[in-house]
């Protein structure tokens, strides 16, 4: 098991609250939950399609930001008001909508980030040796 310092672990979470304050704020003035739901997916495809070593981008990015944007708590919320109000057809379209428009904004986002993703910096070349 690795060990974990105590200031890469507080850096993480420095990382972390950094993303999700501006993420919950936006989440805040935006008032519809679908919408953050939607534009968290997006945001989180562009985030998944960086190179793997850009770990403190998903911390930001990814886990502060988009987590803070996004909530699954608010969604099952809505759709049980609406099964409690009896909008049973209400309820299946927001979960359908929900899934498929997350899934596909997850996958658009995904192509946007991996075309703007810079190109992985390949290995230096050896000089050849000329005898």
């Amino acid at each position: 098991m690795r060990s974990r310092s105590l200031q890469g672990d507080l850096s993480d979470l420095v990382l972390v609250a950094g993303g999700a304050i501006p993420g919950a704020l936006l989440r805040w003035q935006l008032e519809a939950d679908v919408l953050a739901n939607m534009l968290g997916c997006l945001l989180l495809g562009v985030v998944l399609a960086q190179p793997s070593q850009r770990k403190k981008l998903m911390l930001l990015a990814g886990i502060g930001f988009c987590g803070a944007l996004t909530t699954f708590c608010t969604w099952m919320l809505d759709l049980a008001r609406a099964l409690l109000a009896g909008k049973s057809l209400e309820s299946a379209m927001l979960l359908l909508a929900s899934l498929a428009g997350g899934i596909a904004l997850v996958a658009f986002g995904h192509a946007i980030g991996r075309f703007f993703a810079p190109l992985a910096p390949s290995a230096p070349s050896r000089p050849q040796q000329h005898q």
